[in-house]
């Protein structure tokens, strides 16, 4: 099973993902935890993402989808991950898609978190940040909301998006999206791979 799980900065995305990684065997794939490891294993396409972030720029689409796709190659992803932050355009999901069709089966599903914007300003300006007062997140919030919009239009044109309501306690976000497959409407996928299915009952990642 291949899943990319989509959400605003604040929605829990860490933690669901590594509910569902658990609860299926999946490797979760964070695009943080990635560029950590290549800065500090001296990887050189780390420390060509470090000298962007060390001048306030964002880290360049190709840098990240090379060091994303390189990850997916590893013999653990063979037996199904799930993408934390990556990808977050449409650019970055093209290459994941071409990417995966060489490698074999295609995504499954791309899960997207949502939650009200006073719930966010509260979860955000709760961590604690000295950045983070009400006008610079609801800043962020603006940019995550413009940039990912398009990306949800991908992949609801594929018939994989699942949006669930991430508000509650972490375990009724975690049933909303075992769930999510059953219970949430969308478009009809083109002629493809039958996506995988997961709930009570298992998983069917044929």
């Amino acid at each position: 099973m291949r899943v990319v799980l989509l959400g605003p900065p604040g929605a829990g995305k860490g933690t669901q993902a590594d509910r569902i990684a658990d609860r299926f065997q999946l490797v979760h794939v964070a695009t943080g935890d990635i560029l950590r490891a290549n800065v500090s294993d001296g990887i050189p396409m780390g420390e060509v993402a470090q000298a962007y972030l060390d001048s306030g720029e964002l880290v360049p689409d190709e840098v990240v989808v090379a060091m994303m796709l390189e990850r997916l190659t590893r013999p653990d992803c063979g037996h199904g991950f799930l993408l934390d932050g990556f990808p977050r355009s449409v650019a970055q999901a093209r290459a994941l898609d071409e990417h995966l069709a060489e490698l074999g089966p295609p995504l499954d599903a791309a899960i997207n978190l949502e939650v009200a914007e006073e719930e966010l300003l509260h979860r955000l300006a709760g961590r604690g940040r000295a950045d983070d007062n009400a006008q610079t997140i609801r800043n962020r919030l603006q940019v995550f909301v413009s940039s990912t919009r398009p990306l949800l239009d991908y992949y609801g044109e594929q018939g994989l998006l699942f949006s669930v309501a991430a508000a509650g306690t972490i375990d009724e976000v975690s049933e909303r999206i075992l769930h999510a497959p059953r219970d949430v409407p969308r478009i009809a996928p083109p002629a493809r791979s039958q996506p995988a299915t997961w709930g009570s009952e298992g998983v069917d990642a044929s």
